[in-house]
């Protein structure tokens, strides 16, 4: 259900061309962020590619001849496909492995972030706040691209990354597991000082014109108000987040001494 990635990969995507070397990949359960496919293809291979890209949630594209040889050259057999620059495991296994460390786990989960500057951002204040795992949608969100990981100044190679294929289970899972879950929202009437982040936390962050989904929000413990004096009424998810999470940072440090 869910994938964490693992720090120290190179920000390069790996490509895969090729039919037979793209099944294996995805018989292997290589991470794939996204299969292209010439437009004029039709054998019964490509409709087997296809139904195991659509089986393994791998996004699939379909384009001219010239776009393949040009981003491959002449050996891609009408396939390319573009391998995750990180390696995503299992949150399910890292949750136990904080709390038996003797940590209170702070997860970060994005809902609908899509500007994949803001997620390098995020992860970037992330990071150096020690924020222990960040959860990101499968579907409908900036995901970890070479670009993402160098706006975040690397910090997407070395912070555990997850990808949730089912953001109502993960934050259930969260709830289950005994993490409070805390959305930002500035439809919220406890001011983000006032919420205690030094128990174990995940806090949601939604996208700038929507905010968190109601889904979510409707599941989350708490939430948690940036008070905002001018005329503009909104900051930027980024700057919100780097708010919040250093807030926190600021309990847990208390807490400790």
């Amino acid at each position: 259900m869910i994938d964490m990635a693992r720090p120290g990969r190179s920000p390069r995507a790996d490509k895969i061309y090729g039919l037979h070397p793209l099944l294996e990949a995805l018989a292997s359960g290589k991470e794939l962020e996204k299969v292209l496919i010439d437009k004029n293809l039709g054998s019964d291979r490509i409709r087997l590619l296809k139904e195991k890209c659509r089986r393994h949630d791998v996004p699939i594209q379909m384009v001219p001849k010239e776009t393949l040889s040009r981003l491959a050259g002449s050996k891609h057999q009408g396939v390319l496909a573009f391998g995750s620059v990180i390696e995503y495991g299992r949150l399910e296994v890292l949750l136990p492995e904080i709390y038996e460390k003797g940590l209170d786990p702070f997860i970060l989960i994005l809902d609908g972030i899509t500007d994949v500057r803001n997620l390098g951002a995020i992860a970037r204040s992330a990071e150096c706040a020690g924020i222990h795992a960040l959860v990101l949608p499968h579907k409908g969100s900036a995901q970890v691209t070479a670009d993402a990981l160098n706006t975040s100044a690397g910090a997407l190679a070395s912070l555990p990354v997850c990808r949730s294929f089912n953001m109502r289970q993960t934050v259930q899972f969260l709830i289950d597991s005994g993490v409070t879950v805390i959305a930002a929202s500035e439809k919220g009437h406890t001011l983000y000082h006032q919420v205690d982040f030094a128990r174990p936390t995940a806090l949601i962050l939604g996208s700038e014109d929507v905010g968190v989904s109601h889904t979510l929000l409707s599941m989350a413990q708490e939430h948690a108000k940036i008070p905002v004096y001018g005329q503009v009424g909104s900051l930027n998810v980024s700057v919100a987040a780097g708010i919040i999470i250093f807030e926190g940072l600021r309990q847990r440090s208390l807490k400790t001494t």
